[in-house]
């Protein structure tokens, strides 16, 4: 079908898949931490330099610089155009591209209808609803009344019933053509293997229909009305639902708010209603299941701050701190986690009945943060007075801080943990850095001078003496650092370099950290700092940038991109005085160092090595290419 694939499908389509399992696929990975590593299928290695990031869905190689996310490695490792790609991402889901734009949307529309209409899962979701109005479905009726559930919040969450008998689904839709295989396959249907039949997975109970991002039905949760076990019962895995990834209520909070800064974690189906009830439209809930790494992936790409809630009770303490562990290591700057914990025999929907939702909204505000939690937790059953206590505390909480990505959050719980344990600071990042991954180096390249630069207002900035100026107090920090420190404070800057990088050195390590963040930059498009740190986060030039990231620029930002074009400029001057010989042996230095050479430097080392052949008569050192 023509017309453009939606931007907002493709953002949810990423949302849904794992970058670890397509790369898998394709190429062999090992668990290396919190990220996989293998060797990289986009050039020859020995070494695995290929990291794959189940955190951020991003991967990178460290030898050729490739990178992106899932759909970008389709494209680059089967060879395949953007549609195809997008298309061979939804197929694993299950789910069929819109298009928008085609030559009549109106043909457009009834295709779409069609094709969701014989959705089985769809289908299965329709009947559900229907059962609940008729005759059958009245004890179900008087269910949802007596909590309190209005027609609307039923029919905005589309809640059904689910009737008695062992066939009523089956026969429904075996009568639409749809085999009974298809039916089992996506949980609707129970085969038993010893007598070889088959029957309703739900009877006689509430239904909760769970929805994708895009509103598709994809799963079920079933309550019973009675004492009976199990009280909740959900669909299986199946070829489109995977409980440790998917939310109750996802779609119906970005339905109500298409600016949603929270989201409230509670724990059931009815919690989630409950609240919405009462217009608090921002609660999810997992799927009979703890939160886990792909639920706050999900969460934190559409919101900056999650709100744990948990019954007060011994359990519901226990189920937050398991919550706590999950989150530290998605805890990059800009994110924030929060733990509200009810009354003793309270949940979400039993609160906001006796209280209100204003009452509610203010124990959400004052929820207690990821920080207080964390020390109350090491905290707990230590005496504090005792030096014994102090060093199991401040233990734990290294433990835990070495969990945390790099960045302000993590210094300042450092310098928090240093105020309530009563060792120095410095002391403290000394017994961290023990515990970080070995390898860990110190970055080769470092600032000399912490001399602030000159302010620079807006109407001088271009003035070449004022940039003159400034690069003589950037030389401690060297040019290409502090183009680096400029594009990590401002990523959009990118957009004002020139298309091809001759301008930077070719051989030192800072210049290939440049290279591979301006084809971050470039290949993202991101405008995050925090985004930017949480790519390289682990490794040497994680390090590097987050150093860079800690000194302030100290210019005001209007005059930056006047900044970053004069160093580029000066720098090109230096690249253009250089002679002939002084290029090719930079350029055969770099090859030699083991950094693989791109396809222009290639045919500029092969160029400058006959012109030095012309102008001698003898033959420079012989290159690899």
């Amino acid at each position: 079908m023509a017309g453009q694939i939606p931007q907002r499908f493709i953002d949810d389509l990423l949302g849904r898949v794992d970058v670890v399992e397509v790369v898998g696929e394709r190429v062999q990975l090992k668990k290396a931490g919190r990220n996989f590593s293998g060797l990289c299928p986009f050039h020859q290695e020995k070494t695995p330099s290929f990291t794959v990031s189940a955190d951020k869905q991003f991967y990178h190689c460290f030898g050729c610089g490739a990178h992106g996310n899932a759909l970008r490695f389709l494209m680059e490792y089967d060879k395949l155009p953007f549609p195809e790609a997008v298309e061979q991402l939804a197929g694993r889901l299950g789910l069929e591209v819109p298009r928008e734009g085609a030559d009549d949307p109106r043909a457009q529309q009834r295709e779409k209808k069609r094709k969701e209409g014989v959705n089985l899962l769809e289908v299965a979701a329709s009947f559900y609803r229907e059962r609940l109005k008729m005759q059958e479905g009245q004890s179900a009726q008087r269910y949802l009344q007596g909590r309190g559930l209005s027609p609307e919040v039923i029919d905005t969450y589309g809640i059904g019933y689910a009737p008695g008998g062992w066939e009523a689904l089956k026969q429904h839709l075996s009568a639409k053509g749809i085999g009974e295989s298809v039916q089992v396959e996506y949980g609707l249907l129970i085969h038993r293997e010893d007598t070889g039949r088959t029957y309703d997975r739900f009877r006689d109970r509430v239904m909760f229909p769970i929805r994708d991002l895009r509103g598709r039905t994809i799963a079920f949760g079933g309550r019973v009305m009675g004492d009976e076990q199990p009280k909740y019962l959900n669909s299986p895995e199946t070829p489109v639902f995977h409980k440790g990834r998917e939310l109750y209520g996802l779609y119906e909070a970005r339905q109500a708010s298409s600016k949603l800064e929270q989201l409230v974690m509670v724990e059931g189906y009815m919690d989630v209603v409950a609240l919405a009830q009462y217009g608090i439209h921002n609660a999810v809930a997992t799927l009979g299941t703890a939160t886990t790494e792909d639920h706050l992936s999900r969460l934190f790409r559409l919101v900056s701050r999650v709100v744990f809630c948990f019954d007060g009770d011994r359990a519901g303490r226990q189920a937050a701190s398991r919550a706590l562990e999950t989150a530290l290591p998605q805890m990059i700057d800009g994110r924030e986690a929060r733990f509200l914990f009810l009354p003793d025999g309270d949940d979400p929907d039993s609160l906001v009945r006796r209280e209100g939702s204003e009452a509610f909204q203010d124990r959400v505000t004052c929820a207690m943060p990821l920080s207080e939690f964390l020390f109350e937790q090491a905290a707990q059953g230590r005496d504090l007075n005792t030096v014994e206590g102090r060093e199991r505390f401040a233990s734990q909480v290294l433990e835990a801080l070495n969990k945390v990505p790099d960045g302000m959050l993590k210094s300042l719980l450092l310098e928090s943990l240093a105020k309530r344990s009563g060792l120095a600071q410095s002391q403290l990042q000394a017994l961290l850095d023990k515990r970080t991954a070995a390898g860990s180096a110190s970055p080769q390249w470092e600032p000399v001078d912490d001399a602030p630069l000159e302010p620079v207002v807006a109407d001088e900035a271009s003035h070449p003496a004022v940039l003159r100026r400034q690069g003589a107090k950037l030389q401690a920090l060297s040019m290409v650092a502090r183009i680096v420190q400029l594009l990590l404070h401002e990523p959009r800057l990118v957009t004002v370099l020139p298309e091809t990088l001759e301008w930077l050195p070719d051989h030192s390590e800072e210049a290939s950290l440049c290279r591979d963040l301006i084809a971050l930059l470039r290949a993202g498009r991101y405008r995050s700092p925090q985004v930017v740190l949480a790519h390289f986060q682990g490794s040497h030039e994680g390090r590097v940038l987050a150093e860079l990231a800690q000194r302030e620029l100290l210019i005001p930002k209007s005059t930056r991109e006047a900044e970053l074009n004069g160093l580029v400029e000066h720098l090109l001057e230096k690249q253009r005085k250089r002679s002939p010989q002084e290029e090719y042996d930079a350029l055969l230095a770099l090859e030699r160092s083991g950094q693989k050479l791109d396809k222009e430097q290639r045919q500029r080392l092969a160029s400058l090595m006959m012109e030095l052949v012309q102008r001698s008569g003898d033959r420079p050192a012989k290159s690899n290419t």
